[in-house]
């Protein structure tokens, strides 16, 4: 009879030495991943009436992943597309477990085999140049703020960057002489560079001259921290 193992220990590991450590994931998938196990250790909590802290790894079987995400599909309306997105996660901590307990194959082999279900993907649509124009025109561009929502909602239209990678740029990012371009690690660490139009690059370079705010590190701030006047940038 196989050894009871803690799935609290395993799981710890998991987050601290594979994800962080190993994979070193950007702090979004931790998140997801942090969210999913969130979700399925309280439907555990609920069908076993055990708390996560005693529950061992060879109670997590593939019945009850499949009536997890039965349940996130039937009782929560989450799309087959998150659903999917928990599995990932899931079977993420699977595979770190195979090399870590071994004596659990069978079951494990069992779980990875779950499939991903089938969703029709939705066609996504695009801005009319019209509705490109409403939205740019739509700030305040006598206020800070304002500005600074021109600049961002131009950047975004251009180069097509996820707001995550929006609100994650810093101003070292732009490059702004031969070759002007903005550099962005996105999604899986994967780094790529967008050039910049020649007036996306000049209202740019005109809200790198506006007074920095915060640390002068992010390039697109909120108006809820402290203000400094321009240092003499290259670009004034």
């Amino acid at each position: 009879m196989n050894t009871p193992i803690s799935l609290a220990a395993l799981l710890e590991r998991f987050f601290t030495q594979r994800l962080m450590q190993q994979r070193q994931a950007i702090a979004h998938t931790i998140s997801s991943y942090r969210d999913t196990f969130r979700q399925f250790l309280k439907f555990t909590e609920q069908r076993l009436h055990k708390p996560p802290s005693g529950l061992d790894f060879q109670e997590i079987d593939t019945p009850l992943i499949m009536a997890f995400l039965d349940h996130l599909e039937k009782q929560q309306g989450v799309s087959t597309r998150s659903r999917n997105l928990r599995l990932t996660a899931l079977r993420s901590f699977f595979r770190f477990a195979a090399f870590e307990v071994p004596v659990y194959s069978a079951q494990i082999q069992r779980v990875l085999a779950i499939p991903n279900k089938r969703s029709t993907r939705t066609l996504i649509q695009f801005l009319t140049r019209a509705e490109v124009d409403a939205l740019l025109a739509a700030p305040d561009q006598g206020t800070w703020s304002g500005r600074r929502d021109h600049a961002f909602i131009l950047l975004a239209v251009q180069t097509g960057l996820r707001l995550s990678e929006m609100t994650g740029l810093q101003r070292p990012d732009l490059i702004l002489g031969a070759g002007a371009h903005v550099r962005v690690m996105g999604k899986g660490r994967k780094e790529r560079c967008t050039p910049l139009a020649r007036s996306t690059l000049a209202v740019l370079k005109a809200w790198l001259c506006e007074p920095q705010r915060g640390d002068g590190h992010v390039l697109f701030p909120t108006p809820k921290v402290n203000v400094s006047a321009c240092t003499g940038c290259s670009t004034c």
